[in-house]
């Protein structure tokens, strides 16, 4: 509860608090900085981080925010895509969160960031959560707008006149032009603004202490707030469509295809290794033969069996270039026990009968020399969904 003994600070001169006096503000813009600066160290260039995956910092996406990872309805608050996107949001939170935290104190100014950049990300996920990877702090300052504007008009019987228009022209000036934008750009995240800025006139109402004597006591606006808020708070749940697949399931099939394009790298050489003509005197034929069914043939065996552990039960990206890496696994370990059989036929046609009792040397060799340079997959990982920048 603010102490009256002393003048209240007018709203401008809140405004222009030192970074001392707003420890919650400067912790917030640093947790972002910081966050953005460990992006930038894996992508070719600040400006935009292409080569930085989103989801692995906490960006939010359907397929998985809704397999059990919730935590990324805060998580993406701070989660940027770009310079210019971290620097508008920032100069933003510096420009209106020192006013809201001198105005309702560290620990509800806290709570009004966090929660209403949750419930931003909240209606995003629930208006296009299979559709893009969003994030960014630009929800929780729509909230602080939101709660700005309510308190505004709260007091406006206390506030001067002339502060009353500038700043309250300001805020519904801002909150509406961006808002109008995100209906002209598509990387812009209009639900979550949309959702920040609801959140924030309700939340802001139920955090609400009086500012002056005169004040209106804040509690006449709590029961109408709170129960606004549960309201379409459980509305907004249940409209959430059920995620398109299961992001883990696409983490696990992902894991899989790289430990078998690794694999199939070492296979490959050692292949060519045993059917290359000068090599192959350095083994016995039983050895060469015995090589490519326990070492090939149960390798790709083995890749098969791993590959088809991990098959997804949703219709992950990766669904498609699994399946085909199992018909190709399970296709190579049958090629290279055939190739050792047929080794075998030529080296000791008495014993295979009359269908190979010629035993040809050059169908030997051909045999041989089917090398697997020309058998090799070209699968590749789908890409991640695209990302919707969603920039204020």
């Amino acid at each position: 509860m603010p102490s009256y003994s002393e003048p209240v600070p007018s709203l401008d001169q809140l405004m222009r608090s030192p970074a001392r006096a707003v420890p919650v503000t400067v912790l917030l813009i640093a947790l972002n900085i910081l966050l953005f600066l460990l992006m930038a160290r894996l992508s070719l260039s600040p400006w935009s981080l292409t080569h930085a995956d989103p989801l692995a910092w906490g960006a939010n996406f359907g397929p998985a925010t809704q397999d059990g990872q919730w935590w990324r309805l805060l998580s993406a608050v701070f989660v940027h895509f770009s310079f210019i996107h971290i620097a508008f949001n920032m100069w933003a939170l510096w420009d209106v969160g020192r006013l809201l935290e001198r105005l309702l104190g560290r620990w509800r100014y806290a709570l009004l960031y966090l929660g209403t950049g949750a419930a931003g990300n909240l209606l995003s996920l629930a208006v296009q959560g299979n559709e893009k990877i969003t994030g960014g702090a630009s929800g929780a300052i729509f909230g602080l707008y939101g709660a700005l504007i309510v308190f505004l008009w709260r007091e406006r019987r206390q506030v001067d006149p002339a502060e009353f228009r500038w700043l309250f022209t300001v805020a519904v000036g801002f909150s509406a032009v961006m808002l109008g934008l995100g209906f002209f750009i598509p990387a812009i995240d209009n639900a979550a603004h949309g959702g920040g800025l609801l959140a924030g006139a309700l939340l802001g109402s139920l955090l609400a202490r009086p500012w002056k004597p005169g004040s209106p006591l804040a509690r006449e606006q709590a029961p109408w707030a709170g129960a606004v808020s549960i309201i379409g708070l459980l509305a907004l749940m249940a409209s959430i469509s059920p995620p398109l697949y299961r992001y883990q399931e696409e983490l696990r099939a992902r894991a899989a295809i790289q430990r078998f394009d690794a694999e199939e790298q070492a296979r490959s050489a050692r292949w060519d290794t045993l059917l290359r003509a000068d090599d192959r005197a350095a083994l016995s034929f039983d050895q060469g033969t015995g090589a490519l069914e326990q070492e090939i043939a149960a390798s790709y065996r083995h890749s098969f069996e791993e590959l088809a552990a991990v098959r997804p039960a949703t219709p992950v990206p990766s669904k498609d270039a699994l399946l085909k890496l199992e018909s190709y696994a399970a296709s190579r370990s049958q090629a290279a026990r055939t190739l050792a059989e047929g080794l075998r036929a030529c080296a000791n046609p008495a014993s295979t009968g009359p269908a190979h009792a010629s035993g040809r040397p050059e169908e030997c060799q051909t045999t041989a020399n089917q090398t697997p340079a020309s058998r090799r997959h070209s699968i590749r990982t789908p890409a991640a969904p695209s990302r919707g920048d969603p920039a204020p």
